[in-house]
């Protein structure tokens, strides 16, 4: 079973809350006694968790030089990997229209980890992302994403157009999130199993997964402000008219 270092506050209070049972231990700096250290080493005490304490320097050696505000966990590793095969049975098992997330070559971990934990909160039933040339789960991304990982299966694929085709051949729609688009997200109808499909960071869809898609939505903005919105708030936006509309629906 392979370990890894979880860093920062909230990833250290989501890791004890969902996963206390592959913690090995908490490190927590010599020095640092604010009230929210002493709730993560109150709730570890609660547990029988070993808590260690640390010199600054020996966390940053520890963590790599990530900023992990004075406390770091050791985690073993065991989430079960996703990948094509396991979609059908995550459809059936999904309470309700299937909604899913579809990155498409998302490489910052401070984005995935933003739009796993948006796709946790919208009770999103997958978030699908390709093997190759985007980031996988790391250390960053549960450090962003507060427990999301724990909570949303992340489900990696070797061919993200051939994935979508399957979708459709389930009965899923496939959205695609194009700034260029002439319809409106708020024309779309999400109450659909459907899977919401956002490109990469400045470079949007690829042409394959562009031509796949059922329909383009855009966000409508502002005239005269910003031409695009970072991946993880449009997910966010897109994720949650779905969930408006379900609401409505139900």
């Amino acid at each position: 079973m392979a370990e890894e270092w979880v860093h920062g506050v909230y990833a250290v209070a989501a890791a004890l809350k969902y996963e206390p049972a592959q913690l090995r231990g908490l490190w927590v700096e010599r020095q640092r006694r604010d009230a929210r250290i002493q709730a993560l080493l109150d709730d570890a005490a609660r547990r029988g968790m070993p808590v260690h304490q640390a010199d600054r320097a020996e966390l940053d050696r520890l963590s790599g030089g990530a900023r992990h505000q004075g406390v770091l966990a050791r985690l073993a590793v065991r989430q079960r990997t996703y990948g094509e095969a396991d979609l059908p049975a995550l459809l059936a098992a999904a309470i309700g229209p299937a909604l899913l997330l579809v990155l498409d070559g998302v490489q910052d971990p401070h984005n995935l980890g933003a739009c796993l934990r948006s796709a946790a909160a919208a009770g999103v039933h997958a978030v699908i992302a390709p093997a190759d040339r985007a980031v996988g789960l790391n250390a960053t991304v549960r450090k962003v994403a507060c427990g999301a990982v724990e909570i949303t299966p992340f489900v990696q694929v070797t061919n993200l157009a051939r994935t979508l085709r399957g979708l459709q051949e389930q009965g899923v729609w496939i959205v695609g999130a194009a700034g260029e688009a002439e319809e409106s997200l708020y024309q779309m109808d999400f109450t659909l199993p459907t899977a919401i499909v956002l490109g990469a960071e400045e470079k949007g869809l690829r042409r394959l997964t562009r031509e796949v898609c059922d329909r383009l939505a855009r966000i409508p903005l502002a005239e005269g402000g910003v031409e695009s919105l970072n991946v993880s708030v449009a997910a966010g936006i897109f994720l949650f008219e779905a969930r408006r509309q379900r609401k409505t629906m139900g």
